[in-house]
């Protein structure tokens, strides 16, 4: 059999493959790509571990961890106010006036060049009187209301939202992780789990800014454990004997509210 010459394009046979090929890239995409624009776009991808430059290598370990300081020592607003206040140059001067820390010291010894050019953004700061540029760390959107005060004065401590900041350094020393970054991805349902359960993360006032406190070294809790009502060594139960507790005495608005979107969206 014999075929006549045509002048219309005949695709060759292996494009007979393609739409079974098509297919299979289409329920391939179809179950990949979803979970992996999830992921991408989370929270927990895009925000955790967020740690901008500084103008100034600020330790925490060095200042909260090594020296003792409480955090209300600088962020003096954070139980009076919604917004925990930025520490003004002067804090800052008067332990690291001009010349103060070098004063003495050779200008060979390790060191000390470094603290100079570090410092330098205090110094001129306090001079210029221009406020020094920090870049915010922790920054919810704008439709998100939230309240220090709020938090602070009920139970919850610093450590529940900004991590061990006491073991975050500064460019220049030997700490493991230089300079603060966001712990926890802050985002609307990692609130809520909070909001559903505050008997989980509640401590006493007076331990709000303790970084390593423990349900177990609360004297209630002790109390309980030797009399039979929590396990010893639980530290997941003496939270939940304590922080329901906790719940009652700060009078803890009830879980419609604490889940209302009104509450955070005003």
């Amino acid at each position: 059999m014999s075929y006549e010459k045509t002048d219309q394009f005949v695709f060759p046979k292996w494009v007979n493959y393609l739409l079974p090929l098509i297919v299979v890239s289409v329920l391939a995409g179809a179950t990949t790509v979803p979970p992996l624009v999830m992921y991408g776009g989370s929270a927990e991808t895009l925000n955790v571990g967020y740690q901008p430059d500084q103008p100034v290598p600020y330790s925490h370990a060095t200042h909260v961890g090594k020296l003792g300081m409480d955090c209300k020592s600088c962020h003096n607003t954070v139980d009076k106010a919604s917004f925990a206040a930025i520490p003004p140059t002067q804090m800052c001067i008067n332990c690291h006036a001009p010349g103060k820390d070098l004063k003495g010291l050779p200008t060979n010894m390790p060191g000390v060049h470094q603290a100079s050019l570090n410092l330098r953004p205090v110094w001129e700061s306090y001079f210029s009187g221009e406020s020094i540029p920090w870049k915010k760390v922790h920054d919810l959107p704008d439709y998100a209301y939230f309240s220090h005060d709020a938090h602070v004065n009920k139970g919850v401590g610093c450590v529940s939202c900004h991590g061990r900041v006491d073991k975050m350094g500064g460019a220049g020393t030997n700490d493991a992780v230089a300079g603060v970054y966001q712990a926890k991805n802050l985002s609307m349902g990692w609130c809520l789990e909070c909001h559903r359960a505050p008997e989980k993360h509640l401590r006493p006032l007076d331990q709000i800014t303790s970084m390593d406190w423990s349900p177990l070294h609360d004297p209630r809790v002790i109390a309980a454990i030797e009399q039979g009502e929590v396990e010893e060594g639980d530290k997941q139960a003496a939270q939940l004997w304590l922080g329901t507790r906790l719940k009652q005495e700060y009078e803890i608005n009830n879980p419609a509210y604490m889940q209302s979107c009104s509450t955070c969206h005003r």
